[in-house]
């Protein structure tokens, strides 16, 4: 039969029977038929779980296309040779077996005889990648051929194929960074050709090789990324975000692709891939409603389906960026739920990371509190990395410092003493030196001496105020340092950008409680957040609006 013929009926057949019996009625067929057929089968036979039927293995007609290619190894076209190595490992045949070894020596020494083109190399490392990993020899064969054909002509498959025996032969200790400078500069130049698999597989080696100079390049992928975003598997869109990750991308026009496709699709999604997009999120300080409410309904509609690491990675955000969905009844509800159920299967950190998001929020986790101030716990903690480390026992303090003045009918135990931190550390609600120096010489400017206010306070509370101001029972501002007679105190917090979300009025959640304790604590607190302040041109008006925010009765002031 003709070999056009041929495949055109092959492609009409929807199932290995149907091919069996096609063969069977053939009485001549080239090394290219019988592989391509092969090729069919492993595409119908093989998905995500393995070999559907391995009967088939048994078929008569199948048992006779192997016999033919297993003694006729050397009489193979490279095509047919090596389009029948690629299926047969797909079908998952014994690498070990006759078959497999004289299809593989074979294509060894075709590889060392350089009878290989571009496009027979890169099938070959496909299927060396799959069969033997990264300890092949192989490997470092095909990229010194790969380096003797001009780079500028390659194909965007034999592009992606080198990536991938890069990232292996790197991690065996190879250095190839000469021959990565010159095919990061050809993918630039391809980048905007890219389908979606082979955009997520190049970033994916561009994180494993760490080409974190490639600049340009990854730039460019993460900007063609945009509009592939509704069309990436669910194991691509996870490359992708751990890519804008690791090399701090960051695109509005990236997060609003997922904004549209996330609440279209989450319920379809995996469970690992909303966890991506949710830590991506997360890290990246966005606050998108839609796709945080879209994840609220999924984790209510399919949380005991979730294992424990998910259903914190899908929960943590909403406290870390101090959101509560319009759902927010139903999820905490269905939180409080799963964590009955499943409270002993949680990791010690884990659990802490999750409970201490739900009181950032004023969701308070009190049936599950006795556990965590329990001196078995706090062991747990202290056994698993990072241990009892400054941020650990900062949650510990927050979530203990939390039952004490947000919930006075808790009766359970207490965090011992030793556990509780004198002060928080707060990298992330760190002051903007720049913002707050323009605060401290508008008060000067103001209360005309600097003995009237005191910056970065420490409290009895673990807190830290940024400015203190303390007033007498009739209003008049004291010296900072007075001790008696001290009738009010003012907690200036003064907020920069990043005491906020990304783009947005929204404080963090580790801001927003610190300053709903310092209330509870007595102090009056007054919020000086960046995006009223940064507009005032000088000391004079800054000085005013203090004035305005501070003594808005205008208080007697001393001179």
């Amino acid at each position: 039969m003709d070999e056009q013929l041929f495949f055109k009926k092959l492609n009409s057949l929807c199932t290995s029977k149907e091919i069996f019996y096609f063969l069977s009625s053939l009485e001549v067929m080239s090394d290219t038929m019988a592989s391509g057929a092969l090729q069919k089968i492993s595409e119908l036979e093989v998905d995500d779980n393995g070999l559907k039927n391995p009967a088939l293995l048994e078929n008569e007609v199948f048992r006779a296309l192997c016999f033919q290619f297993e003694f006729e190894s050397s009489k193979l076209s490279n095509t047919g040779l090596l389009n029948a190595f690629q299926a047969l490992i797909k079908l998952r045949i014994d690498p070990q077996s006759t078959l497999m070894t004289s299809l593989l020596s074979e294509s060894e020494e075709r590889l060392g005889r350089g009878q290989l083109t571009a496009e027979h190399l890169c099938a070959l490392g496909e299927s060396l990648l799959e069969l033997e990993g990264p300890s092949c020899a192989m490997l470092e064969q095909i990229v010194n051929h790969m380096q003797e054909r001009d780079i500028k002509s390659w194909s965007p498959r034999e592009i992606v194929m080198v990536y991938k025996i890069l990232e292996v032969t790197v991690r065996e200790g190879k250095q190839w960074q000469s021959l990565l400078n010159r095919l990061n500069g050809v993918t630039l130049r391809a980048a905007s050709q890219l389908s979606p698999n082979f955009v997520s597989v190049i970033l994916n080696s561009l994180v494993a090789l760490h080409q974190t100079r490639a600049v340009l390049l990854v730039t460019a992928l993460c900007k063609h990324s945009v509009q592939h975003v509704p069309y990436f598997t669910d194991h691509e869109l996870v490359n992708v975000l751990e890519a804008f990750l690791y090399f701090g991308q960051k695109m509005q026009i990236f997060t609003e692709a997922l904004e549209r496709h996330v609440p279209k699709s989450v319920h379809t999604m995996h469970p690992q891939t909303v966890s991506k997009v949710m830590q991506y999120c997360c890290k990246k300080m966005i606050l998108s409603k839609p796709i945080f409410d879209a994840v609220a309904e999924s984790f209510i509609s399919s949380a005991d389906r979730l294992t424990t690491d998910q259903i914190a990675a899908y929960i943590i955000p909403f406290g870390t960026l101090n959101y509560l969905p319009p759902s927010a009844s139903s999820l905490f509800k269905k939180l409080e739920t799963v964590l009955h159920t499943r409270l002993r299967h949680f990791q010690p950190h884990t659990l802490l990371n999750l409970l201490h998001s739900c009181v950032l929020i004023q969701r308070y986790p009190i049936n599950f509190l006795p556990k965590i101030f329990s001196p078995y716990f706090l062991q747990k903690l202290q056994a698993q990395p990072p241990g009892l480390n400054r941020a650990v026992m900062s949650q510990l303090t927050q979530l203990f410092l939390t039952v004490t003045l947000e919930c006075p009918f808790y009766e359970g135990p207490k965090l011992f003493s030793k556990y509780q931190l004198k002060a928080f550390p707060t990298p992330q609600s760190s002051l903007d030196v720049h913002l707050f120096k323009r605060v401290k010489t508008g008060l000067l400017y103001l209360l005309k001496k600097r003995i009237y206010f005191a910056s970065e306070v420490s409290t009895p509370y673990f807190y830290v105020v940024d400015i203190e101001i303390k007033l007498d029972e009739e209003g008049f501002v004291l010296p900072a340092a007075q001790l008696e007679e001290v009738h009010r105190r003012i907690a200036l917090c003064v907020d920069g950008q990043n005491r906020f979300c990304a783009h947005s009025h929204n404080l963090l959640g580790e801001e927003a409680i610190k300053q709903r304790h310092l209330q509870l604590l007595g102090y009056e607190v007054v919020q000086i957040p960046f995006f009223e302040i940064e507009s005032l041109q000088n000391t004079r008006k800054i000085a005013d609006y203090l004035h305005k925010k501070i003594f808005p009765c205008t208080y007697g002031l001393s001179n």
